[in-house]
């Protein structure tokens, strides 16, 4: 059997590329989603690649969630934290609400996500913890400072990992996108797109999930192995001070 990967938010956008690139490289990949059934059906009957429905901000459903994983595909050696949320507003305007649910699950929902697996992984002398960032994360975004934070705090959470799991053979790492041409993206009108977004990429367009997914699997794999508590910066030369 070959190794497990585990992918939350696995069944849309940047998730569904890493879903499927993990796939193709021989991973039993089991991808979570946290509520659109209709969705996640089609990407099994698409894909057959396995879905499983739980919160991540949960840690009882995502210890539970993950238990059936380890017993339906084997011990998990590669978790991708994927799954996040926006709720955007500014600041002087920022309700606790939003504050307390895009914390909960970008940034407690990895916690959650890779705490359950962590043992194992120290037991075998063997893991791969990848969590997917955000420019954002790296310079900041008006409007943004829930999203934001939490994804300057993943980088916190995988440099620490990688020092506490690097003698035990297991490797944490980030992979910060840029503008990525989701569905969520490519919602955004197109005069705002070619105006606003664009522009400040020197690269001239924004990213595609695939380009996202290549990173993912370097990360996961052998030849990446003194790879440590890094971040991939995949955002088309979109530098920031």
């Amino acid at each position: 059997m070959g190794r497990v990967a585990l992918v939350t938010g696995g069944t849309r956008g940047i998730g569904e590329a890493i879903s499927k690139a993990l796939a193709a490289e021989g991973y039993s990949v089991a991808a979570t989603y946290a509520g659109n059934d209709e969705k996640a059906a089609a990407f099994t009957e698409a894909t057959g690649i396995k879905t499983y429905k739980w919160d991540v901000a949960d840690y009882d459903a995502s210890a539970a969630g993950i238990a059936k994983v380890e017993e339906d595909l084997g011990p998990v050696d590669v978790v991708v934290a994927n799954a996040g949320i926006t709720w955007d507003g500014f600041f002087h305007k920022m309700t606790p609400e939003q504050w307390n649910k895009v914390i909960a699950t970008n940034l407690t929902g990895v916690f959650n996500t890779v705490r359950p697996v962590w043992p194992g992984m120290r037991e075998r002398k063997f893991g791969r913890v990848i969590v997917i960032s955000s420019i954002n994360g790296q310079k900041g975004q008006a409007g943004q400072v829930n999203y934001a934070a939490t994804k300057a705090g993943d980088l916190g959470i995988v440099k620490s990992l990688a020092q506490e799991g690097a003698r035990a053979g297991i490797t944490a790492n980030a992979v910060c996108p840029g503008y990525i041409g989701t569905e969520m993206v490519r919602a955004i009108p197109e005069d705002v797109l070619n105006s606003k977004i664009i522009p400040q990429i020197p690269a001239g367009r924004l990213g595609e999930p695939e380009e996202i997914a290549r990173c993912v699997t370097f990360l996961a794999s052998d030849d990446a192995g003194f790879i440590n508590g890094s971040t991939i910066s995949a955002n088309g030369a979109q530098f920031f001070v």
